[in-house]
C-alpha cells in the first residue's frame, strides 16, 4: 500500500523490560502488561487520553477471557470509555500489522492519534483439556445433555482414563505444513549452507551488542521501569543478554529440533518471552501544533506472502524489495536497518537471499539483486535472539528502536522488517526530512 493523504509521524514509542517466560510477569496477564507500556508511553509524551483516537495491539496467544486485548489495554491505561479499540493477529508481525493499521487510519483522514503496539505473555499459556474431554463436556452440559444416569454413562463409555488427564498444549507448528519453525530454520541452514559455527557466531554478536547496548544506556531510553502488582518487585532492565553467550559456549549446546543433526539450538534460536511495546502515531501537523517532535514520520509500508513449504522464514526477503520499490529507493540509502532475529540460520538466509542476484531472479522476478544489509547497519543494539520476542509486541519495539536510531545516527532512512508463520512478510519504512 502506497501511503497518501495526512503525513503520519512516529512521534515516541516504549516498551516495558522484556522477561524470559516464567520470571518476572510470571504472575500477571497480558493486558497487565500492555497497559503497564501504554501508560509508560502516555507518561513520556504527556498525551492525555482525551487526545487518543484508536487503540490498536498485536497479540498472538490471546487469553480467551481477554480476547480484544487491546481494550482491556487501553481501559486499564485509563484512555476514555468511548475511544474505540481493536486486536490483530498476524503472529510475529502482529505489532507491525497493528502500527500500519493506524496509519492507514490517520492517513486517511479518520483519526489524528492512535496509539499502536503489541503484547505476548507465555507465562500463563493456554493449555486445554484433550480434544475428547471437551467433547464430552460440551455433550454433557450443553449439546446433549442426557437426564438419565444411563445416557450419562453411555457418554462416559467413549473416555479412556488418559483422555482426563493428558493435556493438549500449545500448536507449536504450522497448520498448513505441519512443520515448526524451528525445523523450518534447520531445513533452511541445510539448504543453503549455513553452518552451526556461522549461526552460533551472529547469536554472540546479537548478545554482544544488547548488552553493548544497556551498558551505554542506548536501551534504557526506549524502557519504562516498571513495578510488577503484587510482588512490588522493580524491573528495569531486559533478563534475556547473556555474558556467556560466546561461540565457545554456545558450541556445546545441542540441537533443539533435528536431534543428532540439527544446527538451531536453544542458543542460537529467540526464546519465549513476556512482554509489551506501544508507539504514538499521529497526524504531524496535530503532533507539531501540541508541541511535540516527531522521530521520524512512515514513508510507506508493504506485506508480503510467500510458500510456507519453501520460504516460511523468508518474508523480509520479500517484503523488503517490496516495500523499497514502492518508494523508489535502494537499499544502500537506508541507514538503519531493524530486522527481527527469529533464528540465527533465518537471519543469513535473508541476508545472503537480499544480495543473491540468481534469489531476486527465480523469487522476484528481478534482474538485480535486491541489496545487501549491512551487518554495521543492522541491529546495532542487538535484536530477537538477545532481547526476547514476545511474539505480539517485537514490531513495535523494532519501530521504537529504529526511529531512536534514526535520530541518533541522523539517518534520513529506516527500515523495519520481520518474517512470520505462514509465510508472511512486512516492512515498514520510515523517514526523517
Amino acid at each position: 500500500m502506497a501511503i497518501h493523504g495526512n503525513r503520519v509521524a512516529v512521534v515516541d514509542g516504549c516498551r516495558i523490560p522484556f522477561q524470559k517466560s516464567g520470571t518476572g510477569y510470571a504472575s500477571l496477564m497480558g493486558w497487565q502488561l500492555g497497559q503497564l507500556a501504554v501508560k509508560g508511553l502516555m507518561a513520556r509524551t504527556g498525551l492525555s487520553g482525551m487526545d487518543v483516537d484508536q487503540v490498536i495491539m498485536g497479540c498472538v496467544a490471546t487469553d480467551i477471557a481477554t480476547t480484544n486485548i487491546a481494550r482491556e489495554i487501553a481501559l486499564g491505561a485509563g484512555i476514555p470509555r468511548t475511544v474505540p479499540a481493536h486486536t490483530c493477529t498476524v503472529a510475529c508481525i502482529s505489532a507491525n500489522q497493528a502500527i500500519t493499521n493506524g496509519v492507514a487510519l490517520i492517513a486517511s483522514g479518520q483519526a489524528d492519534a492512535v496509539i499502536a503496539g503489541g503484547v505476548e505473555t507465555f507465562s500463563d499459556a493456554d493449555i486445554r483439556v484433550s480434544k475428547k474431554y471437551r467433547k464430552f463436556l460440551m455433550d454433557l452440559t450443553l449439546h446433549k445433555r442426557p437426564k438419565t444416569l444411563r445416557g450419562k454413562l453411555s457418554l462416559l463409555k467413549s473416555m479412556r482414563p488418559l483422555d482426563f488427564i493428558v493435556p493438549e498444549y500449545p500448536a507449536m507448528a504450522e497448520y498448513s505444513t505441519g512443520m515448526t519453525m524451528g525445523k523450518d530454520a534447520d531445513r533452511l541452514a541445510n539448504r543453503l549452507g549455513i553452518s552451526r559455527q556461522d549461526q552460533d557466531r551472529y547469536a554472540e554478536m546479537s548478545h554482544g551488542r544488547a548488552l553493548e547496548g544497556w551498558a551505554s544506556e542506548v536501551l534504557k531510553e526506549e524502557v519504562v521501569p516498571v513495578v510488577v502488582p503484587e510482588s512490588g518487585e522493580l524491573l528495569s532492565c531486559d533478563n534475556g543478554p547473556r555474558r556467556d553467550a560466546d561461540v565457545a559456549t554456545l558450541s556445546r549446546l545441542r540441537p533443539a529440533f533435528a536431534k543428532g543433526c540439527g544446527t538451531v539450538t536453544a542458543g542460537n534460536a529467540s526464546f519465549l518471552t513476556d512482554g509489551a511495546a506501544a508507539v504514538l502515531l499521529m497526524h504531524e501537523e496535530k503532533a507539531l501544533a501540541m508541541g511535540l517532535i516527531p522521530l521520524a514520520t512512515v514513508r510507506d509500508f508493504y506485506y508480503s506472502a510467500q510458500d510456507p513449504t519453501e520460504e516460511l522464514l523468508l518474508g523480509p526477503a520479500f517484503a523488503i524489495p517490496g516495500v523499497l520499490d514502492r518508494a523508489g529507493i535502494s537499499l544502500d540509502e537506508i541507514g538503519v536497518l531493524e530486522v527481527h532475529e527469529a533464528f540465527s540460520a533465518q537471519m543469513i538466509a535473508n541476508i545472503r537471499c537480499l544480495a543473491s542476484r540468481t534469489f531476486a531472479r527465480n523469487h522476484l522476478g528481478r534482474d538485480k539483486a535486491v541489496g545487501r544489509l549491512s551487518l554495521d547497519r543492522l541491529n546495532r543494539n542487538g535484536g530477537s535472539l538477545s532481547l526476547g520476542h514476545p511474539f505480539g509486541a517485537t514490531g513495535a519495539r523494532l519501530v521504537t528502536t529504529c526511529c531512536r536510531r534514526m535520530v541518533r545516527e541522523q539517518s534520513r532512512y529506516g527500515l523495519v522488517a520481520g518474517c512470520a508463520a505462514g509465510a508472511m512478510g512486512s516492512a515498514i519504512l520510515m523517514e526523517r526530512t
